[in-house]
């Protein structure tokens, strides 16, 4: 299908009439004098419907933009079984609001783009927890860019991430949406994204990201979804802005979406602190601030700062906020009518409007405002590197958190041989997660978005019901001993019709293994206390020489879920009928690997006491099997580090580990017990924490210039060994603390990292670059300081397992822009070749 005759710039490109030259067309100029141009133009009705948005099909349906749309969201478009009736859709769609608007002026659609594409066909990543655990911002850009180009081939102009929130309480059922509980890692991985998915600023041959929730929104009390947001103005901008203000000063990013919460006694969405005077003012930021879904219209209907829909509209315009998504709620005509009346300030309307406008020509929107066409968009969906990417980044996501030497089973697997004169082995696969092809997918990802189709209520803010097509089959049980909706007999296969050749753990280990004995019980299910399968299971692991059982909930948008956007947890451990089945199989004495699959970390006493090894998976996307396989046949060397400290209970949180001295797990130094009086302070896995087939030794770190000015930088050699005798990957990881400092700081902070692959016996040296504006904090006066002092250094395999210490010193006091401070080390690596 082709749009050319409804092309915005024709005009000015198809003459060389003077008096037909249109200012605003001309691609030459800026996107800023084109706005300029555009704006003074413009009726109040034109402008205003530049901050509305619509559901696509629901806009295409009703034709309900008289005067066009600033944006679409694409979510529904998940709906759609085929890429050709999303262009059938997003094209159509795109080419009425041109015909409606009087300068033809195209909307941004926008879809959910943390994981890949929130469309069909589109390649498949794994959750962002995951991407963190890989600690390969170089990986991350080359997803990022990935997903840009399919994003963009499909006609969607911006992606809604990443969500750079840090997250330190596993209660809270989006931490599996975040790059984890630490401000340089998230700030490095949510660059690169941003990076990759802009293309280098190359916008126009990819998409706008936006990062998402500004701010400090997973800091809420009690780890509930959109609750009070519990720090204070300093840790607000020293650890929860970080990651923000990295994606602004280093990759530009284009838009920003607000918190739910409310901060400081203002929700987010509705805070000219937050949005304008911080966001804009501090940190430096001029692309689109958009809403998230529905949190305008909240400031009336929960947060009760507005008696109307439109005073919550203009209260959030105000506040900086420049369109409303993902409908016309408080953006309204009676708000339209206030600004016509002069009762709200034109300025603020025009001031939102320039903004999305000059979004809109830096996206190139009026030279290319339609999807590909079919052949050039195939092409780019179909990319084999994408789906390398994704195999990859399942395979370095995984980590091996305990072994007693059972794994590799490949090496297991030849003494058996040896020992049994060849007879077969018999591997029994246990537990729901082992069985279906669901356990490898999590929230913000295709199939979960279709599965609301299946049954279960959504719980995805600004998505009212659920969107079941098949009602008369939609499952109303729950699992015994939880609210958890059961799973729709048809999930695995509505997931096989998306993904073809996707397996479960259990079939992957079939095929592969051909010779040994693989079997499957159900076991248990991902929720709850039923124990009506444990009978079968454990007979079929008492025949067995190695269990493999796995574990976990279910992460996703319905009702189904154990854990998602709006489904939050008092516990955080696995279910109740996991814990006592991994209790029973203990009693058999046979060899048992635990792999977790979930959007949050794992955390279970059983699987600690009982379990020979564990791995954790997270939801590792499409090839999530074939790297689970990978791991546990020795096809693979795991490298993963956790991005999350792992709390004992509940009870501990928050537990992470660049706490403030004197606090935390440190608090017991100075009084009282040492730990809890029923407890340990310390968490149960530690912030970088993992383990490898293989043993590194570090052999050295070498400081070039320990006594630095503060606008010099210190520049530290690590030098490490691969002492095993197994190729590997090892993160060396680059830990500070401000020995004294003028205000509370943490025991220790990450400054930089570097995931380097070390063949066995050789040695390789990462030289890392740290400026010590990285180590600025805010004083008493709210202003950032690098101050004089002594700063202690890590080399460490992990915020614990510290390997070398030395001492670095600035010699005086500096005050930095924030904006333009350093927000993680530079980190280059080469081999010693005299070494290998």
């Amino acid at each position: 299908m082709r749009y050319d005759a409804f092309h915005p710039g024709q005009v000015w490109l198809d003459t060389e009439k003077t008096e037909m030259y249109e200012k605003y067309l001309d691609p030459t100029l800026s996107a800023e004098e084109r706005a300029d141009d555009l704006l003074a133009k413009m009726s109040l009705d034109e402008k205003f419907a530049q901050t509305q948005c619509g559901f696509a099909e629901r806009l295409l349906e009703n034709g309900a933009y008289p005067y066009g749309m600033g944006q679409v969201s694409c979510l529904f478009a998940s709906m759609l079984k085929t890429l050709d009736e999303g262009e059938t859709v997003i094209g159509e769609l795109q080419k009425r609001i041109m015909e409606a608007s009087p300068y033809h002026i195209p909307a941004i659609f926008h879809v959910e783009t943390a994981t890949g594409s929130l469309l069909p066909e589109a390649t498949n990543f794994p959750i962002e927890l995951a991407q963190a655990s890989t600690w390969d911002p170089e990986l991350e850009k080359r997803m990022g860019k990935a997903i840009g180009k399919q994003t963009r081939a499909a006609g969607i102009h911006q992606g809604l991430a990443p969500v750079l929130d840090l997250c330190r309480d596993s209660r809270f059922g989006r931490q599996g949406e975040t790059f984890g509980e630490d401000g340089t890692l998230a700030a490095a991985m949510g660059s690169a994204y941003v990076q990759g998915l802009q293309n280098d600023g190359n916008v126009k041959d990819g998409i706008f990201a936006c990062a998402k929730h500004f701010l400090g929104f997973m800091s809420g009390m009690g780890g509930i979804h959109a609750a009070k947001t519990t720090t204070n103005p300093r840790e607000i901008r020293e650890v929860y802005a970080k990651p923000f203000q990295a994606a602004v000063t280093e990759a530009k990013i284009g838009s920003v979406m607000n918190a739910y919460s409310s901060y400081d006694g203002m929700p987010a969405g509705g805070s000219r602190g937050l949005l304008t005077d911080l966001l804009r003012g501090e940190m430096k930021f001029d692309g689109t601030v958009i809403a998230d879904y529905s949190s305008i219209s909240q400031l009336h209907t929960n947060h009760r700062v507005a008696e109307s829909m439109e005073e919550a509209g203009e209260i959030a315009m105000r506040a900086g906020m420049d369109v409303e998504l993902p409908q016309v709620e408080s953006f309204n005509e009676d708000l339209k009518a206030r600004f016509a009346k002069g009762e709200a300030d034109m300025a603020i309307l025009d001031q939102a409007v320039r903004r999305i406008l000059i979004h809109k020509f830096r996206l190139g929107l009026f030279e290319n405002p339609f999807p590909m066409e079919k052949e050039e968009r195939d092409a780019v969906i179909q990319e084999k590197e994408a789906q390398a990417i994704s195999r990859n980044m399942a395979r370095e996501a995984m980590i091996l958190l305990k072994n007693d030497g059972v794994l590799p089973l490949k090496n297991a697997a030849e003494q058996d041989r040896k020992e049994n004169s060849g007879k077969k082995k018999k591997v029994s696969v246990i537990g729901w997660h082992g069985g279906t092809t669901r356990a490898v997918m999590g929230c913000y990802m295709y199939i979960a978005r279709i599965e609301n189709s299946l049954g279960g209520v959504n719980t995805m803010a600004g998505i009212e019901g659920s969107d079941n097509a098949m009602k008369e089959k939609v499952p109303t049980e729950t699992y015994p001993g939880s609210k958890i909706l059961m799973e729709h007999p048809q999930t695995d296969t509505l997931i096989r019709k998306c993904y073809p050749g996707i397996h479960s753990l259990y079939e992957e280990l079939k095929e592969r293994c051909p010779d040994w004995d693989v079997q499957y019980a159900y076991g248990y299910p991902q929720a709850g206390n039923d124990t009506l399968y444990f009978e079968e299971a454990l007979k079929l692991a008492a025949e067995s020489d190695l269990v493999i059982v796995t574990l976990g909930g279910k992460y996703g948008w319905n009702t189904g879920c154990t854990m998602g956007e709006g489904i939050d947890s008092m516990d955080i451990r696995i279910p109740e009928c996991q814990e006592l089945f991994l209790r029973e199989l203990a009693n058999l004495g046979k060899p048992t690997v635990g792999v977790h699959f979930d959007g949050r970390p794992v955390s279970s006493d059983a699987a600690d006491e009982t379990l020979n090894a564990l791995i954790e998976a997270w939801t590792p996307g499409r090839y999530g099997a074939e790297a689970v396989a990978d791991v546990l046949l020795g096809a693979y060397n795991p490298a993963g580090r956790l991005p999350v400290s792992i709390a004992l209970n509940a009870g501990q949180i928050p537990v992470y580990y660049s706490h403030e001295r004197g606090s935390s797990y440190h608090a017991g130094e100075s009084i009282g017990f040492q730990d809890y009086a029923d407890g340990s302070h310390k968490p149960r896995y530690c912030f970088g924490y993992g383990l490898s087939y293989t043993e590194f030794v570090y052999e050295s770190m070498e400081i070039v210039k320990k006594e630095i000015d503060p606008f010099e930088s210190w520049k530290i050699d690590v030098t490490v060994k691969n002492a095993g005798n197994v190729d590997g990957e090892e993160v060396v990881q680059l830990y500070m603390s401000d020995e004294y400092a003028s205000m509370t700081r943490p025991v220790k902070e990450l400054v930089g990292f570097k995931r380097v692959k070390i063949r066995a016996g050789e040695c390789a040296k990462v030289r890392f670059e740290v400026a010590p504006s990285q180590m600025a904090f805010l004083d008493e006066n709210m202003r950032w300081k690098i101050e004089r002092g002594s700063f202690i250094v890590q080399a460490a395999a992990s915020s614990e397992d510290v390997k070398i210490e030395d001492r670095l010193y600035v010699k005086e006091n500096a005050f930095v822009d924030g904006a333009q401070r350093s927000f993680y080390a530079k980190a280059e690596m080469e081999r010693n070749p005299s070494d290998l």
